[in-house]
């Protein structure tokens, strides 16, 4: 049975809301102005609002279109999952903890902890279970495997039959959206928030990028912070600016089915049955079914926008739907006998890669955004609107936001087309199995591409994309792909069935010559006048900037706690200008972050030029010999420095004596109208030393083996160059301040509480055993120190290694209760490699020991003839050019 929205409020009854205070809902008279101003009264906006007044910034505003709680978030599925990757759960874990509290003191919220279970159906669904238990476990989080038997004891309704096994996680839960809305919006009302509801807003003032009011159907109000809680209407929010922000989110139809009631009792566990990509809770006394189907429908696909009576359309699409419903219905076969069940679309928020979208808007200063729930915003919505709350209070954030934020995409990620495409795909993924490194998207492809895409197609490249970039993760040789492009197999968790190749590639970077596109990395021209520019780069970069013109350096730019806000690479191409080369997916958030610290004046500049120019990585020991030839000049480059040279008939190439692998070698950045001849010469005159393409994956595994630390992974904002090792890049005698300077002084006195430390995995069996991917817990002497932060295979060695930090015991639970941690915590080399300590890396459930490394290791080569796949023996030629 279908029914509209609109005619299914009965089914979630908002009348059990019965608190301490009954002033929920108040519309009130629009104000003149607000310190902050919240668009949107759904559970994240609430949220934000509570949690503001709660920490004593009472002068909020929060204004909705319609009424409190009546936009999507009045139509989750109400449940609370812990069971998350790691950089999701702290945020729920908040959520939880509010809606206790609301609980606690008197809301009816309809809380039960009701627990979980999470179903496989596969061996590697349970490989994928256990890895996420692995992770869990250290941060507090209660869940254990349980065979068929304990499944049909938690859960008396389930057919176990086909199922491998499950994870049980009793923490888990279930509440009433609406009601949580309703208790939060009464708490912040009660705490001097003032709400109006039937408020439009039809434009967000700006002056010199900084926010400074709204003008809405009701008047005008002054404000210092606007939020956009605004859900499934934010992407069309953001265009009430000027300039306009980009919100990229778009609303898929979200299909859930209720049944009648039929003596089901709220402690019954919710199913997640991944591998049928479907959930199952109680609800009103029957059970609610809903699922994430592999390819879901975008909503209000006709192109006029959404209708004010979204509510009332009749959506329901059974024929989608029912392929969802069987495999329930496989599941808890109770299902059959309850009839025809109320099937609703309620649509909701997806993002591109279906993680919240969370901060400060890069295209103006105090517009904050919090949307982007991906189905259910009641697990997200307490923790981030505390969150939110504590960026405005404190002027930055108070935890790592990096996976979330707002700075991750750019315009172009904001185009509808684009949006409706990958909505298609994102919503199954969030119960897809996630293989590491082997989970590109089909949808929405092919976007930003190198002048050299289609030539390394034909070579048998395999793509892979961040910002939207098309990157070639390995090359497929096997055969020629004139007619049909290299595909990557099924994912695994063992060694990837691509391995081969990546090993022929990083024998040609050992022996010959690697071939390496990375022109997605971001690139920036920042220049001045006169010596502004370089009084501007030695304040916001803790190395020393001031070099010789050609001359490169490293550097890290740091925030005022000393973590990384940037890292980075330095050209001085001139007295007065400088050329940045930063990781892909900082292409936004740096320049954001570097232009909110340019004066006022105007003096210095900022310019992306990350399209203008392909950047070819040539990696090896003949890398010398095959550029000298091609520029029919020797290439006599000290390291760190650069110089422009002729290359084939290309002028002007940028060639950059260092790479990204941490071999001998170069960069080349090729003005990209060059790109195709460049390339061209490079293979063809290559061949006489060994060159081959090498692929992102392979750099990925090289970089590590050369404890090479690299944004998002192993560095971020609460990381500092001590604690990774990279304290020779920090000039803390420089005569110029930086920021982060103080703090960094201070670490170096005291000493630092957490140290990036390779390991060596000495009884994985790279060719039998699961492998460690990143994410891995490491105990030492059997106590939890630390997380693997990116791990792979080295090659030298015939081993898994991995790169991750280290703290002493207990060093969190005692940190959140005491601030002065820092002596008592302090962790040395000598405590790192102690003989006697005993590490150990938790690989989805086994433990397998692990040789701890603060340096770079001595490898000594391990790799074997034929036995290993060595497909060449270049020879060098000598040419007469």
């Amino acid at each position: 049975m279908a029914r509209s929205l609109g005619k299914l409020h009965s089914l979630y009854p908002v009348s059990s809301l019965v608190g301490p205070t009954r002033t929920m809902g108040t519309s009130m008279q629009l104000p003149t102005e607000a310190q902050v101003i919240v668009c949107g009264a759904g559970i994240v906006g609430n949220s934000v609002a509570y949690h503001l007044v709660q920490n004593g910034l009472t002068d909020v505003l929060i204004i909705d279109k319609e009424k409190i709680g009546s936009g999507t978030s009045h139509f989750s599925s109400g449940t609370l999952g812990l069971f998350k990757p790691t950089h999701t759960r702290e945020i729920i874990m908040n959520s939880i903890k509010l809606y206790r509290q609301l609980q606690d003191q008197g809301y009816d919220i309809g809380l039960h902890e009701c627990g979980s279970v999470n179903l496989a159906q596969t061996h590697e669904r349970m490989i994928a279970l256990r890895r996420r238990m692995a992770y869990s476990i250290p941060s507090g989080l209660h869940c254990e495997v349980v065979s068929r038997a304990d499944l049909l004891k938690l859960h008396p309704l389930l057919n176990s039959d086909d199922l491998e096994g499950g994870i049980w996680v009793p923490e888990d839960a279930v509440a009433q959206p609406q009601a949580i809305c309703h208790a939060l919006s009464a708490l912040a009302q009660a705490g001097g928030a003032k709400y109006v509801e039937n408020c439009e807003l039809e434009n967000i003032l700006v002056n010199n990028r900084k926010v400074y009011g709204i003008k809405t159907s009701l008047g005008t109000v002054k404000c210092e912070y606007f939020v956009n809680c605004a859900g499934m209407w934010a992407r069309d929010l953001g265009f009430k600016s000027n300039p306009r922000v980009a919100i990229p989110a778009y609303p898929a139809e979200h299909f859930y089915a209720i049944t009648e009631p039929f003596g089901v009792k709220p402690n019954l566990p919710c199913v997640r049955d991944f591998d049928a990509s479907t959930y199952t809770r109680e609800f009103n006394g029957g059970l609610l079914v809903g699922g994430f189907e592999l390819e879901a429908k975008p909503a209000f696909t006709d192109g006029s926008g959404i209708p004010k009576n979204w509510k009332e359309r009749d959506t329901a699409d059974w024929p989608h739907f029912k392929p969802l419903w069987e495999k329930a219905v496989h599941r808890i076969p109770e299902l059959s006998k309850t009839g025809t069940p109320h099937l609703l679309s309620s649509p909701d928020n997806f993002t591109p890669d279906g993680r919240w979208v969370i901060g400060e808007a890069p295209e103006i200063r105090n517009y904050l955004v919090a949307v982007g729930m991906n189905g259910n915003p009641l697990e997200g919505g307490g923790g981030i609107g505390r969150a939110v709350a504590e960026w405005i209070i404190e002027g930055e954030p108070t935890q790592d936001l990096l996976l979330f934020s707002v700075q991750r995409f750019l315009d172009l990620h904001n185009n509808r087309q684009y949006l409706q495409q990958r909505t298609k795909e994102v919503v199954g993924r969030h119960y897809a199995i996630m293989h590491p490194m082997q989970n590109e998207y089909k949808f929405a492809r092919k976007l930003r591409c190198s002048p050299l895409y289609s030539v390394l197609e034909s070579y048998g490249a395999v793509f892979g994309t961040r910002m939207a970039f098309e990157r070639p993760l390995y090359f497929d040789t096997s055969q020629k792909h004139w007619d049909q492009p290299a595909q990557m197999p099924p994912g695994t968790f063992y060694k990837p069935k691509f391995f081969k190749y990546m090993q022929e590639e990083y024998l040609a970077c050992q022996e010959g010559v690697g071939i390496i596109d990375m022109s997605s990395f971001s690139k920036i021209l920042i220049k001045s006048n006169g010596p502004n520019v370089l009084e501007y780069l030695q304040r916001l970069c803790s190395n020393d900037i001031n070099i010789p013109v050609g001359g490169i350096v490293h550097t890290g730019m740091q925030n005022e706690r000393g973590g990384y806000e940037n890292d980075c690479i330095l050209v001085r191409q001139d007295k007065h200008c400088f050329f940045m080369v930063s990781p892909t997916s900082q292409q936004t958030r740096v320049f954001q972050w570097m232009r909110s610290h340019l004066d006022p004046d105007g003096s210095v500049t900022l310019k992306d030029l990350t399209s203008m120019y392909t950047v070819i990585n040539v990696v090896g020991h003949k890398a010398r010999q095959l550029l000298s030839e091609l520029s029919n000049s020797p290439v006599n480059l000290h390291s760190f420095t650069y110089k422009k040279l002729n290359v084939g008939y290309a002028s002007n190439v940028l060639v950059m004596a260092f790479t990204h692998t941490g071999e001998p070698g170069y960069c080349l950045y090729i003005p990209s109208e060059y790109a195709l001849h460049v390339y061209g010469r490079l293979m063809e005159v290559g061949r006489d030393y060994g060159a081959r393409n090498v692929g992102m994956l392979t750099q990925r595994f090289m970089r590590i083996e050369k404890f090479i630390p690299f944004w998002a992974e192993d560095l971020n904002s609460e990381t500092t160059p001590f604690e990774t090792g990279s304290g020779y890049l920090v000039k803390l005698d420089k005569q110029e301040y930086f920021i982060g300077r103080y703090a960094l002084k201070r670490q170096r006195k005291v000493g630092v509480t957490k140290r990036l430390v390779m390991f060596s995995l000495e009884e994985v069996d790279p060719d039998k055993d699961v492998w460690a991917w990143g994410g891995e817990p490491i105990y030492r002497n059997g106590e939890y120190v630390g997380t693997l932060t990116s791990a792979g295979y080295g090659f030298t060695v015939n081993k898994l290694i991995g790169l991750g930090f280290v703290r002493k015991p207990g060093f969190i639970a005692k940190n959140k209760s005491s601030a002065n941690t820092e002596t008592e915590f302090v962790i040395t080399p000598d405590w790192i490699t102690d003989p006697a300590a005993r590490y150990e890396i938790d690989i989805a459930g086994h433990r397998t020991v692990a040789k701890p490394h603060i340096y770079v290791p001595n490898f000594t080569m391990a790799i074997e003839d034929e036995k290993q796949g060595r497909s060449y023996r270049p020879t060098v030629l000598k040419s007469s050019a």
